[in-house]
Protein backbone atom coordinates (compact mmCIF):
# COMPACT_ATOMS: atom_id res chain seq x y z
CA UNK A 1 0.00 0.00 0.00
CA UNK A 2 0.70 3.87 -1.07
CA UNK A 3 -0.22 6.43 1.59
CA UNK A 4 -0.09 9.96 1.29
CA UNK A 5 0.73 11.83 4.20
CA UNK A 6 0.63 15.23 2.36
CA UNK A 7 -0.78 15.87 -0.74
CA UNK A 8 0.47 18.12 -3.82
CA UNK A 9 -1.30 20.75 -5.79
CA UNK A 10 -3.06 18.10 -7.90
CA UNK A 11 -2.33 14.12 -8.35
CA UNK A 12 -4.46 12.00 -9.71
CA UNK A 13 -4.07 8.35 -10.86
CA UNK A 14 -3.77 7.77 -14.73
CA UNK A 15 -2.80 5.45 -17.33
CA UNK A 16 -2.76 5.42 -21.40
CA UNK A 17 -6.92 6.56 -21.46
CA UNK A 18 -10.10 5.46 -21.37
CA UNK A 19 -11.18 4.71 -24.98
CA UNK A 20 -14.17 3.58 -26.66
CA UNK A 21 -16.85 5.48 -24.70
CA UNK A 22 -16.88 8.82 -26.42
CA UNK A 23 -19.98 8.27 -28.28
CA UNK A 24 -21.54 8.35 -24.83
CA UNK A 25 -19.88 11.43 -24.20
CA UNK A 26 -16.50 10.15 -21.82
CA UNK A 27 -13.27 11.95 -22.25
CA UNK A 28 -10.26 10.16 -22.53
CA UNK A 29 -8.32 10.90 -19.58
CA UNK A 30 -5.21 9.46 -19.00
CA UNK A 31 -1.70 10.77 -18.49
CA UNK A 32 -1.09 14.44 -20.30
CA UNK A 33 2.16 13.73 -21.09
CA UNK A 34 2.12 10.01 -23.03
CA UNK A 35 5.80 10.56 -23.59
CA UNK A 36 6.76 10.78 -19.92
CA UNK A 37 3.76 7.80 -19.03
CA UNK A 38 5.52 5.49 -21.68
CA UNK A 39 8.96 6.30 -20.71
CA UNK A 40 8.65 5.46 -16.97
CA UNK A 41 6.71 2.05 -17.67
CA UNK A 42 9.22 0.86 -20.08
CA UNK A 43 12.01 1.15 -17.62
CA UNK A 44 10.02 -1.12 -14.64
CA UNK A 45 8.74 -3.28 -18.12
CA UNK A 46 5.22 -2.54 -17.37
CA UNK A 47 2.10 -3.20 -19.40
CA UNK A 48 1.63 -0.01 -21.21
CA UNK A 49 -1.60 0.46 -19.88
CA UNK A 50 -0.06 0.14 -15.80
CA UNK A 51 -1.95 3.39 -13.91
CA UNK A 52 0.89 6.21 -12.17
CA UNK A 53 0.61 8.78 -10.82
CA UNK A 54 0.30 12.01 -12.49
CA UNK A 55 1.64 15.06 -10.11
CA UNK A 56 1.23 18.84 -10.99
CA UNK A 57 3.03 21.93 -9.88
CA UNK A 58 3.66 20.63 -6.34
CA UNK A 59 4.53 17.35 -5.18
CA UNK A 60 2.96 15.05 -2.86
CA UNK A 61 4.93 13.28 0.59
CA UNK A 62 4.39 9.18 0.01
CA UNK A 63 4.75 6.68 2.29
CA UNK A 64 5.44 3.28 0.61
CA UNK A 65 3.93 0.50 3.19
CA UNK A 66 5.61 -2.56 0.95
CA UNK A 67 9.05 -3.35 -1.14
CA UNK A 68 8.74 -2.14 -4.37
CA UNK A 69 10.45 -0.06 -7.67
CA UNK A 70 10.20 2.80 -8.58
CA UNK A 71 10.52 5.33 -11.53
CA UNK A 72 10.09 9.31 -12.11
CA UNK A 73 9.66 10.96 -14.83
CA UNK A 74 8.67 14.08 -16.71
CA UNK A 75 8.84 17.34 -14.89
CA UNK A 76 12.08 17.74 -12.93
CA UNK A 77 10.63 18.44 -9.27
CA UNK A 78 13.31 18.10 -6.75
CA UNK A 79 12.46 14.22 -5.34
CA UNK A 80 14.07 12.91 -2.40
CA UNK A 81 13.78 9.61 -1.17
CA UNK A 82 14.55 9.29 2.40
CA UNK A 83 15.78 13.03 2.02
CA UNK A 84 18.70 12.12 -0.31
CA UNK A 85 17.76 13.49 -4.15
CA UNK A 86 16.89 11.18 -6.72
CA UNK A 87 16.96 11.06 -10.69
CA UNK A 88 14.27 11.13 -13.46
CA UNK A 89 14.18 8.10 -15.71
CA UNK A 90 15.84 5.62 -13.23
CA UNK A 91 15.03 2.89 -11.53
CA UNK A 92 15.11 2.44 -7.71
CA UNK A 93 14.41 0.44 -5.40
CA UNK A 94 11.77 0.77 -2.31
CA UNK A 95 11.50 -1.00 0.80
CA UNK A 96 9.04 -1.17 3.34
CA UNK A 97 8.86 2.41 5.27
CA UNK A 98 10.37 4.80 2.75
CA UNK A 99 9.20 8.16 1.88
CA UNK A 100 9.48 10.24 -1.33
CA UNK A 101 9.24 13.66 -0.55
CA UNK A 102 8.70 16.32 -3.39
CA UNK A 103 10.48 20.07 -3.33
CA UNK A 104 10.93 22.60 -5.60
CA UNK A 105 9.89 22.92 -9.43
CA UNK A 106 13.01 22.78 -11.99
CA UNK A 107 11.13 22.27 -15.16
CA UNK A 108 8.02 21.09 -17.09
CA UNK A 109 4.65 21.32 -14.86
CA UNK A 110 3.91 17.55 -14.67
CA UNK A 111 6.09 14.37 -13.18
CA UNK A 112 4.57 10.71 -13.21
CA UNK A 113 5.68 8.33 -10.72
CA UNK A 114 5.61 4.72 -11.90
CA UNK A 115 5.44 1.56 -10.01
CA UNK A 116 6.83 -1.97 -10.56
CA UNK A 117 2.99 -3.78 -11.89
CA UNK A 118 1.31 -0.22 -11.83
CA UNK A 119 -1.47 0.76 -9.23
CA UNK A 120 -4.00 -1.19 -8.32
CA UNK A 121 -7.08 1.33 -8.02
CA UNK A 122 -10.66 0.52 -9.21
CA UNK A 123 -10.95 -0.19 -13.22
CA UNK A 124 -13.98 2.29 -14.66
CA UNK A 125 -15.43 1.58 -18.16
CA UNK A 126 -11.52 -0.20 -18.71
CA UNK A 127 -9.65 2.62 -17.02
CA UNK A 128 -8.09 3.38 -14.00
CA UNK A 129 -7.55 7.05 -15.11
CA UNK A 130 -9.33 9.73 -12.16
CA UNK A 131 -11.88 12.51 -14.42
CA UNK A 132 -14.11 14.79 -12.84
CA UNK A 133 -17.09 13.39 -14.92
CA UNK A 134 -16.72 9.37 -14.11
CA UNK A 135 -14.52 8.75 -10.98
CA UNK A 136 -15.77 9.64 -7.42
CA UNK A 137 -12.30 10.94 -6.22
CA UNK A 138 -10.17 13.32 -8.53
CA UNK A 139 -7.48 14.26 -6.56
CA UNK A 140 -5.41 12.40 -4.56
CA UNK A 141 -6.00 14.34 -0.41
CA UNK A 142 -3.74 13.48 2.95
CA UNK A 143 -4.10 9.91 4.28
CA UNK A 144 -5.44 8.40 0.64
CA UNK A 145 -4.25 4.85 0.43
CA UNK A 146 -3.22 3.38 -3.18
CA UNK A 147 -3.16 -0.35 -3.49
CA UNK A 148 -0.06 -2.36 -5.30
CA UNK A 149 1.71 -5.48 -5.68
CA UNK A 150 4.78 -5.49 -3.41
CA UNK A 151 7.76 -6.68 -5.64
CA UNK A 152 11.22 -7.97 -3.68
CA UNK A 153 13.38 -8.73 -6.64
CA UNK A 154 13.66 -7.63 -9.96
CA UNK A 155 16.72 -6.92 -12.10
CA UNK A 156 15.36 -4.04 -15.34
CA UNK A 157 16.99 -4.99 -18.48
CA UNK A 158 17.95 -1.31 -18.63
CA UNK A 159 18.11 0.66 -15.24
CA UNK A 160 18.66 4.41 -16.54
CA UNK A 161 17.69 7.09 -19.82
CA UNK A 162 19.41 9.24 -20.76
CA UNK A 163 16.89 11.30 -22.47
CA UNK A 164 16.47 14.44 -24.83
CA UNK A 165 14.81 17.23 -22.56
CA UNK A 166 11.44 17.86 -24.55
CA UNK A 167 10.32 20.72 -22.02
CA UNK A 168 12.25 23.35 -23.46
CA UNK A 169 10.73 22.76 -27.45
CA UNK A 170 8.25 25.71 -28.47
CA UNK A 171 7.36 24.79 -32.10
CA UNK A 172 4.05 21.86 -31.47
CA UNK A 173 3.67 19.63 -34.62
CA UNK A 174 -0.10 20.20 -36.24
CA UNK A 175 -1.97 18.48 -38.89
CA UNK A 176 -5.19 19.93 -41.22
CA UNK A 177 -8.15 20.05 -38.98
CA UNK A 178 -11.72 19.33 -40.57
CA UNK A 179 -12.25 23.66 -40.80
CA UNK A 180 -8.95 24.39 -42.41
CA UNK A 181 -9.58 25.29 -45.34
CA UNK A 182 -11.66 27.86 -44.05
CA UNK A 183 -8.96 30.28 -42.62
CA UNK A 184 -7.81 33.23 -45.16
CA UNK A 185 -4.48 34.05 -46.26
CA UNK A 186 -3.96 36.65 -43.31
CA UNK A 187 -5.26 33.82 -40.74
CA UNK A 188 -2.95 31.42 -41.64
CA UNK A 189 -0.26 33.76 -41.59
CA UNK A 190 -0.89 34.70 -38.23
CA UNK A 191 -1.11 31.19 -37.35
CA UNK A 192 2.41 29.68 -38.34
CA UNK A 193 4.02 33.02 -38.43
CA UNK A 194 3.48 33.96 -34.83
CA UNK A 195 4.35 32.88 -31.48
CA UNK A 196 1.39 32.46 -28.73
CA UNK A 197 1.47 32.94 -25.06
CA UNK A 198 0.02 30.28 -22.88
CA UNK A 199 -3.13 31.74 -20.84
CA UNK A 200 -3.37 31.14 -17.17
CA UNK A 201 -6.77 29.45 -17.85
CA UNK A 202 -5.07 25.87 -18.88
CA UNK A 203 -5.79 22.94 -16.84
CA UNK A 204 -6.82 18.86 -18.07
CA UNK A 205 -9.72 20.37 -19.85
CA UNK A 206 -8.04 22.75 -22.02
CA UNK A 207 -5.16 25.38 -22.78
CA UNK A 208 -6.02 28.76 -24.22
CA UNK A 209 -3.85 31.16 -25.89
CA UNK A 210 -3.67 34.59 -24.86
CA UNK A 211 -2.59 36.35 -28.59
CA UNK A 212 -6.18 36.23 -31.00
CA UNK A 213 -6.07 35.70 -35.02
CA UNK A 214 -8.35 37.66 -36.95
CA UNK A 215 -12.22 37.28 -36.33
CA UNK A 216 -14.54 34.91 -38.14
CA UNK A 217 -18.30 34.43 -38.46
CA UNK A 218 -18.42 30.70 -39.77
CA UNK A 219 -21.58 28.87 -37.84
CA UNK A 220 -21.38 24.78 -37.54
CA UNK A 221 -22.95 21.77 -36.16
CA UNK A 222 -21.68 20.54 -32.99
CA UNK A 223 -18.92 17.98 -33.56
CA UNK A 224 -16.80 15.38 -32.65
CA UNK A 225 -13.36 16.88 -31.12
CA UNK A 226 -10.17 14.83 -29.88
CA UNK A 227 -7.61 15.51 -27.36
CA UNK A 228 -5.32 18.01 -29.24
CA UNK A 229 -8.18 19.21 -31.46
CA UNK A 230 -7.78 23.21 -31.77
CA UNK A 231 -10.81 25.15 -31.81
CA UNK A 232 -11.14 28.58 -33.18
CA UNK A 233 -14.01 30.71 -31.77
CA UNK A 234 -15.54 33.62 -33.36
CA UNK A 235 -13.68 36.47 -31.99
CA UNK A 236 -10.26 34.76 -32.96
CA UNK A 237 -9.01 33.35 -29.95
CA UNK A 238 -7.44 29.66 -30.12
CA UNK A 239 -8.71 26.52 -27.44
CA UNK A 240 -6.36 23.46 -26.97
CA UNK A 241 -8.75 20.36 -25.72
CA UNK A 242 -6.42 18.11 -23.20
CA UNK A 243 -6.67 14.52 -22.12
CA UNK A 244 -10.05 15.63 -20.28
CA UNK A 245 -11.30 17.80 -23.01
CA UNK A 246 -14.93 17.59 -24.14
CA UNK A 247 -16.23 14.92 -26.70
CA UNK A 248 -17.80 17.36 -28.88
CA UNK A 249 -17.74 21.17 -29.87
CA UNK A 250 -19.60 24.02 -31.56
CA UNK A 251 -16.23 25.82 -32.70
CA UNK A 252 -14.42 25.26 -35.72
CA UNK A 253 -11.44 23.02 -35.45
CA UNK A 254 -8.76 24.25 -37.64
CA UNK A 255 -5.79 22.34 -36.42
CA UNK A 256 -4.81 19.00 -34.35
CA UNK A 257 -1.67 18.45 -32.24
CA UNK A 258 0.62 15.29 -32.92
CA UNK A 259 0.81 12.87 -29.97
CA UNK A 260 4.01 14.34 -29.19
CA UNK A 261 3.06 18.02 -29.41
CA UNK A 262 0.26 17.13 -27.01
CA UNK A 263 2.98 15.79 -24.67
CA UNK A 264 5.05 18.91 -25.00
CA UNK A 265 2.28 21.69 -24.49
CA UNK A 266 1.18 19.31 -21.26
CA UNK A 267 4.68 20.62 -19.60
CA UNK A 268 4.10 24.30 -20.23
CA UNK A 269 2.99 26.42 -17.71
CA UNK A 270 1.24 29.95 -18.36
CA UNK A 271 3.83 32.75 -19.88
CA UNK A 272 5.52 30.30 -21.71
CA UNK A 273 5.44 30.64 -25.71
CA UNK A 274 4.55 28.03 -28.19
CA UNK A 275 4.18 28.46 -32.17
CA UNK A 276 2.51 25.82 -34.69
CA UNK A 277 4.26 23.88 -37.31
CA UNK A 278 1.92 22.32 -39.93
CA UNK A 279 3.05 18.33 -40.86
Amino acid sequence: MLKILKSGFFTTVQDKGRFGFRDKGVPVAGAMDNIALERANRLLENEEEAAVLEITMTGPTILFEEPTFIVLTGANMSATLNNKPVSNYKVYKIKNGDILSYGRLENGIRSYLAIKYGFETNVVLNSRSYSKSITSLVCLKDNYQIPYAPCDSFEPKISELKVDDYFDEVSLGVAKGPEFEMLTDKQLEQLFGSEFTISKDNNRMAYQLNEKIDVHDKSMLTSATLPGTIQFTPNGKLIVLMKDGQTTGGYPRILQLTDKAISILAQKKAGEIVSFKLF
